[in-house]
């Protein structure tokens, strides 16, 4: 389902670049401030779940100290519910609006230890990410037992320039919003990489849908955006390369300020 929606996506912002008004262009739709996640990502063997959630527990005084203080904008954790076999099984987060936020956050964990705990070197596998992002949106409080989608696409070399914007502008802030209007989503945010440590053209749509219902709520307001932009589908796979897509599903803990 993912990937059909960026197959519309895509296939909506080419025929935009050629100067088809298949959509009414949302000429209020802007770049906001960069805003940057830190994403680091462990693979925990099952045995010690549940000292991984404690652990995480304990980090959440460092984290709400950052919240307070503005340094941060938000921070969770995600539980994976669809495993690869050598993959992710948890990760933690947190976003601020200037990488110094990021960074002194992560410096404090270093200092106190935390990056040293027991648990987390039980890992088989780890590995971090920042992510940069301009197009986002999110409500404000804490959420528990909510859920993460992300699909993550790359372009194809040949792909404008300006193409993630273009689709952003164009229909992911438009589609995404009216999601958060009826409250089936609480946030998304539609990332590139900061530290490039993957193909440059590589880029990431996220929300947290409110819950499992939520998430058939996406899919229906999907079908429904294709079912009337019939269009989009030819000029698909002229923007992206789709054997490059992933897509991830996680249990969520969120808080934003």
């Amino acid at each position: 389902m993912k990937k059909q929606l960026l197959a519309a996506v895509c296939a909506l912002a080419a025929i935009a670049l050629l100067g088809v008004p298949v959509i009414a262009q949302n000429s209020e739709v802007k770049e906001k401030p960069p805003m940057y996640s830190y994403v680091g990502n462990w693979a925990v063997p099952r045995a010690q779940w549940a000292e991984m959630e404690k652990n995480t527990a304990a980090d959440q005084k460092i984290l709400d100290k950052a919240l307070a203080s503005g340094t941060l904008i938000g921070y969770g954790s995600d539980v994976v519910l669809v495993h690869e076999a050598d993959g992710a099984t948890h990760d933690d987060w947190w976003s601020a609006m200037s990488i110094a936020g990021v960074l002194n956050v992560l410096d404090q964990f270093y200092q106190g230890g935390g990056t040293t705990v027991p648990v987390l070197g039980a890992a088989t596998k780890h590995w971090d990410n920042i992510w940069v992002s301009t197009y986002y949106n999110w409500h404000p409080g804490s959420y528990k037992g909510v859920y993460t989608r992300v699909g993550s696409y790359t372009l194809k070399a040949d792909s404008p320039a300006n193409a993630v914007d273009t689709i952003s502008k164009n229909l992911l802030v438009p589609f995404f919003e009216k999601l958060m209007a009826s409250g089936a989503i609480h946030e998304y945010e539609v990332d590139t990489q900061y530290v490039h440590k993957a193909n440059p053209n590589t880029f990431a749509m996220v929300y947290i849908a409110a819950n499992a219902e939520a998430l058939d709520k996406v899919d229906a307001a999907l079908r429904d955006l294709l079912k009337t932009n019939p269009l989009v589908g030819p000029t698909f796979d002229s923007m992206v390369d789709s054997s490059a897509h992933r897509d991830d599903l996680a249990r969520t803990s969120a808080t934003y300020k």
